[in-house]
């Protein structure tokens, strides 16, 4: 992998938590602190494209993360995204030829002890890297069809549509 491209929209990922307001809010994009602490072996460029809950993200938004991916180089692109709406994002960009995306997110914020986020991260990267072109999810370890997977809310994890 020559250089990764990463996409950062939002989502629970980049969530922080204000006491005085009790509530979370997207922050700033985490992927490149945790490419940092963990002194990852490759060079990375990230577009803080989005800073929005999935929920929030349009179908203009969409087109959006297409023609950002479309107008650069890189042949792998990670994008961060909230949990809710990944699996659309992903069916938006599905036939971008010739390139190996994959989507990842967190079911906690990655500031948080205990976060999946890491976790999710670190599978991603070996997804982009491992998987022929086309588009993927990496969530609860493990790498999915984006025709076959959706989100559980009641469970809070990603399962094989039945």
């Amino acid at each position: 992998m020559q250089e990764l491209l990463i996409i950062t929209t939002g989502g629970t990922i980049d969530k922080t938590y204000f006491d005085a307001k009790s509530d979370y809010q997207v922050g700033e994009p985490e992927i490149g602190r945790v490419l940092e602490t963990f002194s990852a072996a490759f060079r990375w460029q990230v577009i803080p494209l989005l800073r929005k809950d999935s929920l929030e993200i349009t179908d203009a938004d969409r087109q959006l993360i297409r023609a950002t991916i479309e107008s650069h180089h890189q042949q792998y692109v990670l994008i961060t995204h909230g949990t809710d709406t990944m699996v659309e994002t992903a069916h938006a960009i599905q036939d971008l030829p010739e390139r190996t995306m994959v989507l990842t997110g967190a079911l906690n914020p990655a500031r948080f002890v205990g976060s999946d986020a890491v976790f999710n991260i670190g599978c991603a990267l070996g997804a982009v890297q491992s998987k022929p072109p086309g588009v993927y999810i990496a969530m609860n370890g493990r790498i999915w069809n984006p025709d076959e997977v959706r989100k559980n809310r009641s469970r809070n994890r990603f399962e094989e549509v039945a």
